[in-house]
């Protein structure tokens, strides 16, 4: 049997990196986002001492999940550039893609950051109804939801549940949230604290 000692060396890796540097990361929820695929990726970049701001991009603080949980963005659009990001990611879920796509300022930001060759992530429809159409995916891999990548006509559609290509990375759905996350983690953190929080999750033992 485990010691609440070994418990407790686990779970300190989530704490560990508070003191240095933090990444920068914003995600931009719309009402109709996909719970899962969204929550996940905050919590495991959180846990991994990424600095993580929620982004609405509704007229209101609070953003409906596809599921009807209602979030409270940390941020309105209106009060950010997003300059400083490190990463910006999008979220899926119908019709949170689209409603993100409808954004005008979505898209510019997610553009600039492409261009300034700096990180964009999207999953499930994002990839296909979001970054496809702005010329994010033209020449590169990328994955989305089974039934959509016949919008990824410029890319080539991989199917796996996490694809990386460059600046890029896209997950396929819901079940692909947790190691979509741990990418986004070894990407801006390093590789072995990816790892330990997904020791700590026990997501390697669900895994195994």
């Amino acid at each position: 049997m485990r010691s609440t000692w070994d418990y407790k060396k686990r779970s300190n890796v989530i704490y560990k990196h508070y003191d240095k540097i933090m990444a920068k990361v914003y995600v931009f929820l719309a009402d109709g986002f996909e719970d899962v695929e969204a929550l996940i990726p905050i919590d495991v970049l959180r846990r991994g001492g990424v600095d993580v701001t929620t982004v609405s991009i509704t007229d209101f603080p609070l953003v409906q999940s596809a599921h009807g949980v209602n979030i409270e963005a940390d941020m309105m659009f209106e009060q950010g550039d997003f300059a400083d990001a490190d990463l910006l990611f999008l979220p899926g879920g119908m019709p949170g893609a689209s409603n993100l796509f409808e954004h005008k300022g979505v898209c510019k930001a997610i553009v600039d950051q492409h261009m300034a060759g700096k990180k964009v992530a999207a999953i499930c429809a994002s990839p296909a109804v979001v970054l496809a159409p702005l010329g994010i995916l033209e020449g590169k891999k990328a994955t989305c939801y089974p039934g959509f990548e016949q919008a990824l006509e410029d890319a080539k559609y991989t199917g796996d549940l996490v694809t990386v290509d460059g600046n890029v990375t896209t997950g396929e759905g819901p079940a692909a949230a947790f190691p979509f996350a741990y990418e986004l983690l070894a990407q801006l953190v390093d590789k072995k604290t990816s790892d330990q929080i997904a020791e700590g999750m026990r997501f390697k033992h669900l895994m195994a």
